[in-house]
């Protein structure tokens, strides 16, 4: 008996982590005034009639804090790496020496700061959808094993706690972390 309420327990906390971990990876994505190589994992070049993921076919770099620097392991590929990133809507400009591709990065204005910030808080607000889904599922299985007869009510109480407080600290840390990003974009 105890065994199913610790599956669940755990299956909503593996969800849990889950949307915490791509709240981090889509943070990583969003622009502040800093270069960050980062801000272009999500580029994919046409490399011979096959989108290919910018970090495969070319080693990136941030020198400085305003530039990151390109450069490709087949010089062919420079045209399509330069109408990638041009494309792509980060509204960078990348310049082509022949050998490498640099991309300078413009301060951010206020407006722009205002507009990625609202980008933070929406996506802080998907992940915890995605925190609360998972709650939702979790509280929906322990009744299901209330229900069956698997559990009774007094440790049904105490397993939802549980869930709530796994809720509760997953939000807060995406909180953290959308307050952090937040921090970083307004930094002047």
């Amino acid at each position: 008996m105890a065994g199913q309420e610790d599956r669940v327990i755990a299956a909503a906390r593996e969800a849990m982590e889950r949307s915490v971990h791509h709240l981090k990876d889509d943070l990583r994505k969003v622009r502040t005034g800093r270069a960050n190589t980062a801000l272009l994992d999500g580029i994919r070049v046409d490399y011979y009639g096959t989108p290919t993921p910018l970090n495969q076919l070319a080693n990136l770099t941030a020198p400085d804090p305003r530039l990151i620097v390109v450069s490709p392991y087949d010089k062919g590929a420079l045209q399509a790496i330069e109408k990638a990133i041009q494309a792509s809507d980060l509204g960078l400009t990348p310049s082509n020496d022949g050998k490498l591709v640099r991309i300078p990065i413009p301060p951010l204005t206020e407006q722009r700061r205002k507009e990625l910030v609202k980008v933070v808080r929406k996506q802080s607000e998907h992940h915890k959808l995605g925190v609360r889904e998972a709650r939702r599922e979790a509280l929906a299985a322990v009744k299901q094993l209330e229900a069956d007869g698997d559990l009774p009510s007094d440790d049904r109480h105490r397993v939802e706690k549980k869930i709530q407080e796994l809720t509760d600290e997953h939000v807060k840390q995406i909180d953290g972390q959308a307050e952090q990003k937040e921090q970083e974009i307004l930094q002047v």
